[in-house]
C-alpha cells in the first residue's frame, strides 16, 4: 500500500488506515475477539495508521489497541487519539492541567509511555484561536508526554485557524463524495503549510457503501439512529449532515460512476486519497472482511475524469446548497 508523511509527524502512514471509533462498540455491539480480528486483518493488509480517541466506548476502543500493540510490538503502528469530549464542550476546560490528565489516560488505556499523535476532538471553536491552548500542547510535547499534537475539526473555518499554528502537526476533518467544501481551502493550505490531512467520515456513515435504502433501520445503540437530529454531537458525523433518503438517492447515482471489478466503497475511498493534499483516510470496518477490503483501495488508480466529473455533479445537485454553507 502506498505511503506519506503525515504532515509534521515526520512519520510515513498507509493512506488508508483504520478508524476505530466502533470498536468502542458507539455502532451497535462489537466484541473485543471481533475487534481484535479487524485490527489483526488491517496491519495484514498493510495498515499502519490507527485513529482512536479517549471518548470512543470511553475507552475501551483505547484499550483494545493497546493490549494489541503490547503484543505485538514490532509492528510499527502510528495511534493517533483524541481528547476533549469526555467533559463539558467549554472553552475553560481546554488546560494543561486537563490535558495532563486526559493524556495521561491515554497513555494508560494504549499502554504507551509516549503518544504519537494527539488531536483536540472538535472542541468548541473559540480554542482553535487560543494562544494558550497550543502553548499547553507544546508543553505537553516538551515533558514527553505526547510527540506530536494536531486537531480534529467539525468546519473549515476551524481547520483554517489550527494550519496557521505553527506546531500544528495534523488537521482530520470530514471528506468525502458527498462533502467537498474541504477542497476548495483546506487542502491547498494545509498542503502548503506541510500540515497532514487525515479525512474521516470517508464513506458518510456507510451511505456510499450505496448498500442503503429508505427503509433501512440501525440499532438503537447506534448513531445512525441516535444521532440523526445532532441531539448527541454534530449531526455532520452521521450520514455527513445530509439527508438520509437524499443521501439514499445519491448514492445510487455514485454507485453508477463506479468502475467493473471495484467496489462502490472502495471508489469511494480510493476517490479520497486522490485529492491533492491528503494523507491518509480513515474508515472503520467491523469485521476483518470489511477491513481487508477497505485497505485494497489504497492501491487502486480507479479516480479518472468520469469519476471525478460525476462526484462534483452529484454534490452540486444534491448537496451543495445545504451542506456547504454549514460545514
Amino acid at each position: 500500500m502506498e505511503q506519506r508523511i503525515l504532515g509534521k509527524t515526520g512519520r510515513s502512514v498507509s493512506t488508508v488506515g483504520l478508524g476505530t471509533w466502533q470498536l468502542g462498540a458507539d455502532w451497535g455491539d462489537v466484541t473485543e475477539e471481533d475487534a481484535v480480528a479487524v485490527l489483526e486483518a488491517s496491519v495484514d493488509a498493510g495498515v499502519n495508521f490507527f485513529d482512536t480517541a479517549d471518548v470512543y466506548g470511553d475507552g475501551r476502543s483505547e484499550q483494545i489497541i493497546g493490549r494489541f500493540l503490547r503484543a505485538n510490538p514490532d509492528l510499527g503502528i502510528t495511534v493517533a487519539t483524541k481528547m476533549g469530549r469526555r467533559v463539558d464542550q467549554l472553552h475553560g476546560n481546554y488546560t494543561l492541567d486537563n490535558f495532563r490528565a486526559w493524556t495521561d489516560r491515554s497513555r494508560r488505556n494504549l499502554q504507551q509511555d509516549t503518544l504519537d499523535l494527539v488531536q483536540l476532538h472538535c472542541p468548541p471553536t473559540s480554542v482553535y484561536s487560543s494562544a494558550e491552548v497550543y502553548d499547553a500542547l507544546d508543553t505537553l510535547v516538551s515533558e514527553g508526554a505526547i510527540r506530536n499534537y494536531g486537531v480534529s475539526v467539525e468546519r473549515t473555518d476551524e481547520a483554517l485557524e489550527a494550519i496557521k499554528r505553527g506546531n500544528t502537526a495534523s488537521v482530520q476533518i470530514i471528506l468525502n463524495a458527498f462533502r467537498l467544501k474541504p477542497l476548495d481551502e483546506v487542502l491547498p493550505a494545509a498542503k502548503e503549510a506541510g500540515v497532514g490531512i487525515i479525512a474521516r467520515v470517508p464513506l458518510a456513515s456507510g451511505l456510499l457503501s450505496g448498500k442503503y435504502t429508505a427503509a433501512t433501520e440501525f440499532p438503537a445503540d447506534d448513531h445512525r439512529n441516535y444521532n440523526r437530529d445532532g441531539s448527541s454531537f454534530d449531526v455532520g458525523e452521521t450520514f455527513s449532515g445530509v439527508d438520509f433518503a437524499t443521501g439514499v438517492k445519491a448514492a445510487q447515482e455514485f454507485s453508477g460512476l463506479v468502475p467493473d471489478g471495484v467496489t462502490t466503497v472502495q471508489a469511494a475511498l480510493a476517490w479520497v486519497i486522490a485529492q491533492d493534499g491528503v494523507t491518509a483516510v480513515i474508515p472503520g470496518a467491523r469485521s476483518a472482511e470489511q477491513a481487508r477490503a477497505n485497505a485494497e483501495a489504497g492501491g487502486l488508480q480507479v479516480v479518472g475524469a468520469g469519476l471525478a466529473d460525476g462526484v462534483r455533479d452529484i454534490y452540486d445537485r444534491y448537496f451543495r446548497e445545504a451542506i456547504h454553507p454549514r460545514w
